[in-house]
Parts: structure tokens; C-alpha cells; sequence
């Protein structure tokens, strides 16, 4: 399940990929299946790291990518174990609304990122997000809860201060909000409710089929409903590459 729209990123034969907050790798194996581009993905849980070293690997015996090679770490995004300017593509998906220090974290994906090339920040929509709060409390204070809401213009500011611009936004998973709003109301670790789990089957069965019909109806619902606010920046210049 994509959140970020490859077709605004310009992956290229060369391009270097870093995926801040990995979580399963679910952009890296997209980013993989590109010629000749490297990812690099980082995530504070080390199970969801194996999670994703190990699909990686899998993709690589199927001969699906990784001509270019890739990297997975477990690692903290306010403190990036990489150079200035190393990465053409940075994509940081539903991860600030995790992090205390969020402005360091800005920081930190904006450094890493080369002159000019773009960042791809998504996370949850400003009105299902509050609805989720409203629904229940553990949503947000459990151990790696949402800890913040954002509104886009906010987010905007806040990564146009780090010195970024952004030229593009988009909405993403219409479908989604509902099936979290009914997590909340059974209890997000309920794992017995049987309408959450025929939801969550939809779901799975959506991602892997994509239907043209569950496709349209999301197109329909992201205005009102989409779980994602993305969006797509370029990393301003002073021109001398520093």
C-alpha cells in the first residue's frame, strides 16, 4: 500500500533512495523495482527492519531490482547516520506525527537530502486524525502513538522554514479512515471484533486486487475522508552545493 505517488518523485537509473521510517519497507520494495536505483531505509523497531530486509532479500531472488544495491538500519530519524547531501529522494510516510522533536527531525531529513531534489513527507489527515482522538484516548498515548495532529498549511510552514518548497500535495487512502475509526471505537488491541477484521479483510483483498470500482471510490472519498495529507517538496539551493 503506496502512500506517496512514485510519479511525482522522478526515480532515475543512479538515484539514491532513503526511506526515514521505513516501518516494513513497503516504499523501499517500489522504490527497488526501479533500474538502477539504491534505497536506504532506516526505522527505530528492529522487528519491523527484519521485516523488511527480509521482503528486500526476497525481491532480489526474484529478480526484481536491487541492481543497484540497498541498505536497511535500525536507527533514529533526529539523529540520521549519513552525510550532508547524500540522497537524491527522501521519503519520510507517516512518521513526524510519532516524533517528540519533530522540528529535529525536520532538520535531519532536509541535511540529508541533495540541493534541489525533492522529499516526500506524508501523515494522517487533520479531521479523520481528530476524529480517531475523540474515539480514544490509548490512539494516542500508547507506546509510538500519534502525539500531534497537523493541519497541511502548518506542516508546510514548518518544512518551508527547514528550507524546503513545496510544489505539490495530494490525499491518499479514503478507504482507511472508517476501518481506524472502528479500531478505536472496539479498542485498538481488540483483535476479536469481527466486523474490524472483515474491514481489515477488505482492505488486504483492495491493496492486493485493486478493483477499478474500490479505486474510483476512493478517488471519491480522499476530498472528504483521505487518511494521508502529502507532500511533495524541493530542497531550496544556495547554488555552491552546501
Amino acid at each position: 500500500m503506496l502512500t506517496v505517488d512514485f510519479s511525482k518523485i522522478r526515480l532515475k537509473p543512479g538515484a539514491r533512495v532513503l526511506d526515514a521510517g521505513c516501518g516494513n519497507g513497503r516504499h523501499l520494495y517500489e522504490a527497488f523495482k526501479q533500474p538502477g536505483v539504491q534505497v536506504v531505509g532506516l526505522d527505530m523497531k528492529s522487528e519491523d527492519v527484519t521485516k523488511a530486509r527480509n521482503m528486500m532479500r526476497l525481491l532480489e531472488k526474484e529478480g526484481e531490482g536491487g541492481e543497484a544495491g540497498w541498505g536497511i538500519f535500525t536507527g533514529d530519524i533526529t539523529k540520521l547516520p549519513f552525510s550532508d547531501q547524500s540522497f537524491d529522494i527522501v521519503i519520510c510516510s507517516e512518521v513526524l506525527e510519532h516524533i517528540p522533536d519533530e522540528a529535529e527531525a525536520i532538520r535531519e531529513i532536509t541535511r540529508v537530502l541533495k540541493e534541489g531534489e525533492i522529499l516526500a513527507v506524508s501523515v494522517p489527515r487533520f479531521l479523520p486524525e481528530l476524529i480517531c482522538w475523540a474515539l480514544s484516548k490509548e490512539y494516542r498515548t500508547e507506546p509510538g502513538g500519534h502525539i500531534r495532529i497537523y493541519k497541511r498549511r502548518e506542516l508546510i510552514r514548518k518544512l518551508e522554514a527547514a528550507g524546503l518548497v513545496c510544489f505539490d500535495t495530494g490525499l491518499a487512502h479514503g478507504l482507511h479512515a472508517p476501518y481506524w475509526w472502528l479500531k478505536c471505537i472496539v479498542g485498538l488491541e481488540n483483535g476479536n471484533s469481527r466486523l474490524v477484521k472483515l474491514y481489515h479483510d477488505f482492505l488486504v483483498w483492495d491493496i492486493e486486487k485493486r478493483p477499478w470500482l474500490t479505486r474510483t471510490l476512493e478517488k471519491l472519498l480522499n476530498p472528504f475522508v483521505a487518511k494521508s495529507c502529502v507532500l511533495y517538496l524541493k530542497k531550496a539551493g544556495n547554488g555552491n552545493g552546501t
